[in-house]
């Protein structure tokens, strides 16, 4: 994968979208060679016209920083002819962001909860206020979902708090952990190791498999984080546990 460092301004790819097979059930169609809103924007618009077209034979499509991966049924349709389905559809794809879901989510960057919120300050030469304040009045855009069910990686982070991933990978890094590394911005659907900068830790359960829906956001939803105070994210985090609070997204188009 394309490291997150390259994400930069938005800026048209070099060569128009290129297609690749992945093993014989899944297509790529891949956006330029950039990390970029204009490339994510470019990936939106085509999964939206799939999912309009309704192709038999897709079984899945997952939108990543630059490219769309089209999972389908070999017995119902070829790769040559998924191809020429999606073809015409490339004709006219707009970079305009596509309206998706804006997501308010509280975050507490208390120490206990922000592993490193004391080390990124020193790092970034700035006060811990001065972090949580950059961090939480950012209005991320999430890129892409992986790594682990329903992670979502986010950008754009503001320059003043890039930073390389760790020397020391964690081995345990709490779930609901908010953390940084280059130009993005995380949060840790579940324990696991990890190597990005923890700075705070949201209450919300991004991915609960009692829900109908498991995952909380989507490749093009928004988020930003509202600081709490510890006190608040325990009674919030107890509630999640229970299945008594589900954060809402705001109405598409809303501003954050």
């Amino acid at each position: 994968m394309t490291s997150a460092a390259d994400a930069g301004p938005a800026t048209p790819p070099a060569s128009g979208p290129c297609f690749l097979e992945a093993g014989d059930t899944a297509l790529i169609v891949e956006f330029g060679r950039k990390i970029d809103r204009h490339a994510s924007a470019l990936v939106l618009d085509l999964a939206a016209r799939l999912e309009a077209a309704r192709i038999a034979g897709i079984v899945e499509m997952v939108p990543t920083f630059r490219s769309l991966m089209v999972h389908y049924d070999p017995m119902r349709l070829t790769a040559g002819e998924l191809k020429a389905a999606i073809a015409p559809l490339l004709q006219g794809l707009e970079a305009n962001e596509r309206a998706g879901r804006k997501w308010l989510l509280p975050a507490c960057y208390d120490p206990s909860l922000g592993l490193d919120l004391l080390e990124v300050a020193e790092r970034t030469k700035l006060s811990v206020e001065e972090v949580v304040r950059i961090h939480s009045a950012t209005v991320f855009h999430i890129y892409m979902l992986g790594f682990l069910p329903g992670f979502p990686y986010m950008g754009d982070l503001p320059p003043a708090l890039h930073l390389p991933r760790r020397q020391s990978p964690r081995v345990r890094v709490p779930q609901g952990a908010v953390s940084i590394a280059m130009s993005m911005s995380c949060i840790y659907v579940l324990e696991s190791p990890g190597g990005w900068h923890v700075l705070s830790n949201t209450p919300a359960l991004l991915w609960d498999p009692r829900r109908e829906n498991a995952g909380l956001l989507a490749a093009g939803d928004k988020v930003q984080f509202e600081p709490i105070s510890l006190s608040e994210y325990q009674t919030l985090r107890a509630r999640a546990e229970s299945g008594e609070w589900v954060p809402e997204a705001q109405a598409a188009g809303a501003s954050a």
